[in-house]
């Protein structure tokens, strides 16, 4: 289905029955790339969302609008507009940048907090600087180049490495879906939702309350690095390595992400429903 969104029309899909998980792709991504890891989630309500600039939502031509503040205010809107209340939120590298932002900012609104291979921003503005720098070249390059030309670069960067041992199929999906992007719309998210943009939340970590649970893939030595540091500051982190996989672990391995996201959940809720009765 389609909502509009405080002037942007957003792409949603619901599936299933049960408490709701919303799942938030990554960049270059959309709603299907969970697609492998839905029939292990079948216990819950899935709201799968396209986020700002990526596959059917809209793609603004003003990068403001895409502005880290701008799409957790959108994200609160859709889940009112849905009639959600407090939801698990699940997200992925970007996706996971953006759940953590909400987290951040309306704490109530979530029960339980997943986040894959993510980041809760860089720490000084000198790193901040170097990463607009860098995502503004990229951003650029998309549109120079055209989309197929940065898919192409894209898959190739040192953290999808490990996505080289899926098999052909995969490997082609993903392309396939990659370039169904909007390039006005990736360019712009680098611009306004770049981690070079995001607020840094290192020092406020401690302030989430709800259970956290960080994934990393064992190859990707840098967020599984961040993802032990970030469960340090938090008051409740569970946090897992998965083996022989990479940065995009739902992807490497979605039958083992599917069973410890579910068992993580299930462990939430049981504990909720103890303490109420």
């Amino acid at each position: 289905m389609k909502k509009v969104i405080r002037d942007a029309t957003y792409y949603i899909e619901r599936k299933g029955s049960g408490e709701p998980l919303v799942l938030l792709h990554g960049f270059t991504g959309d709603h299907t790339t969970w697609k492998a890891v839905e029939d292990s989630l079948l216990n819950y309500e899935l709201i799968l969302i396209d986020i700002l600039g990526h596959g059917q939502t809209s793609s603004p031509a003003n990068y403001e609008r895409y502005r880290m503040e701008e799409v957790v205010e959108d994200l609160r809107v859709l889940l009112e507009e849905l009639a959600l209340g407090a939801v698990h939120l699940l997200g992925y590298s970007m996706g996971g940048r953006l759940a953590l932002s909400f987290a951040m900012t309306y704490p109530h609104k979530v029960k339980s907090l997943i986040l894959e291979s993510s980041s809760p921003g860089l720490r000084t503005e000198e790193e901040r600087e170097l990463r607009r720098k860098s995502d503004e070249r990229l951003a650029n390059e998309i549109l120079e180049n055209g989309i197929e030309s940065f898919v192409d670069k894209w898959k190739d960067i040192p953290l999808f490495q490990s996505q080289k041992s899926l098999s052909a199929e995969i490997r082609n999906q993903i392309r396939k879906q990659r370039l169904q992007n909007n390039p006005i719309g990736l360019a712009n998210s680098l611009r306004g939702m770049g981690t070079g943009f995001q607020p840094n939340y290192w020092k406020r970590l401690d302030e989430l309350i709800c259970p956290v649970y960080i994934i990393c893939g064992e190859k990707d030595e840098k967020f599984c690095r961040i993802g032990k540091q970030m469960s340090e500051h938090l008051v409740h982190a569970t946090f897992t390595i998965v083996p022989k996989v990479g940065h995009a672990v739902h992807v490497e391995d979605s039958r083992f992400f599917g069973k410890i996201v579910n068992e993580f959940i299930h462990f939430v809720t049981n504990n909720d429903r103890k303490r109420l009765q």
